[in-house]
């Protein structure tokens, strides 16, 4: 599905690292945090050991606990919704937006009114059970899918009003800009992620940026055990986590960030052949890049099937499950994204969703299929990929 993009510099950063006894805790790490603020302008970057313990932190650092509300998207890997259960605080999910898969702002303005005021009005966005009444809401959680910005100004504007803080989930979309600025930099904590199909890569990892003094001294203990500033080794001021990134990772995502805007511009150009191929089978649609998005960061590349196609092709949306496993036989790994995760089994037991309960979400989920896709790819794969589909999609 995906390759990352590695050169003989990257892996000579980490062999560099192997000839000193510094493996964890050394100045690797350092440089890797300070390449995030130069890059991003942020006050703070604290790298971690993935972008899901990035999330967590952020939740923690918002002082998020138990029963406390967050409106966030059922429209996202489970990792969104994860680190809120982890404090055992309660997503609440709002629909997404049909063109982009992002979340509806306007729904996240109706839900945060609603949840301020409590009583019926709440009972509408809460789940049918596993959640208590009037409890606070305390954040709003957007997700920047597929490498595009969600519309984070109303979202902004929501959370100023309620006095909510925003953590934006950026695992997804490293140098994305929304009207000119950059994803992650648009809440009070921002997340990015370096899995191997992300934009860059440590093997596992992740940075958190924030202009948050207290939050970013308070995250970056307890990534560390809980270590406080001046704390010994055996001295824990807080309940923390094993949440370090180690030396090696750094060392390589240091050398990946000096290469950033090729790596983006190879995605986009690999996105730009998917396009205007895909563009030319009936039934297929390509993905929607929002007027706000002043540049497209993309980590995936999903197409979807059209609830509408006609008779003359042989798959339909609704066999997407069947259309995937017939790419697989001929050697062209697809997969759906994403899979609600509202109707994830342990989402189901915890909270009585159902389906139905965030119909586009669910649609997008039905009709989408992630094709393969790496900065690496090169044009005839694309074309390998595109004459595959149209063949399958034509029943030959």
């Amino acid at each position: 599905m995906s390759s990352p993009d590695l050169t003989d510099a990257d892996r000579q950063a980490v062999l560099d690292v192997l000839q000193t006894p510094s493996l964890s805790m050394g100045p690797r790490i350092l440089e890797f945090e300070k390449a995030f603020c130069d890059f991003s302008g942020s006050k703070h970057a604290v790298a971690v050991s993935s972008g899901t313990a990035g999330l967590h932190l952020c939740v923690r650092a918002a002082g998020i606990g138990a029963g406390d509300y967050v409106i966030t998207t059922p429209f996202s890997f489970v990792s969104s919704a994860n680190v809120l259960l982890f404090e055992n605080a309660v997503p609440v999910f709002v629909d997404v937006e049909a063109r982009s898969g992002n979340i509806d702002p306007d729904l996240v303005a109706e839900a945060a009114r609603d949840l301020v005021a409590g009583g019926e009005k709440a009972q509408r966005w809460l789940p049918r059970k596993g959640s208590e009444p009037n409890r606070p809401l305390k954040a709003i959680l957007p997700v920047d899918v597929f490498g595009q910005p969600a519309d984070l100004d109303p979202i902004r504007k929501i959370a100023q009003e309620y006095g909510l803080k925003v953590i934006e989930d950026s695992c997804e979309a490293l140098g994305a800009e929304y009207k000119g600025r950059k994803a992650g930099t648009l809440g009070d904590y921002g997340v990015f992620a370096f899995y191997p199909n992300k934009q860059i890569t440590t093997g596992e990892g992740g940075v958190i940026i924030t202009d948050d003094d207290q939050a970013a001294d308070f995250m970056r203990a307890l990534r560390n055990q809980g270590r406080a500033v001046g704390d010994t080794w055996l001295q824990h001021t807080y309940l923390g986590y094993n949440y370090r990134l180690d030396e090696m990772s750094a060392a390589l995502g240091t050398t990946q960030m000096t290469r950033l805007d090729e790596l983006l511009k190879k995605r986009e150009q690999v996105a730009a052949w998917y396009t205007e191929r895909l563009a030319e089978i009936p039934g297929v649609e390509t993905p929607v890049v929002e007027a706000f998005t002043t540049r497209m960061s993309w980590f995936v590349y999903v197409a979807r099937f059209d609830s509408r196609m006609d008779g003359s092709l042989k798959y339909g949306y609704h066999d997407r499950d069947r259309l995937a496993k017939t790419l697989e036989a001929r050697g062209v790994p697809v997969r759906p994204y994403f899979a609600p995760i509202h109707l994830q089994p342990y989402m189901v037991e915890r909270f009585g969703y159902r389906p139905g309960d965030f119909p586009i979400c669910e649609e997008l989920g039905r009709r989408g299929l992630a094709l393969p896709f790496s900065g690496v790819m090169t044009e005839a794969q694309v074309e390998h990929v595109c004459q595959a589909l149209r063949a399958v999609l034509r029943g030959g």
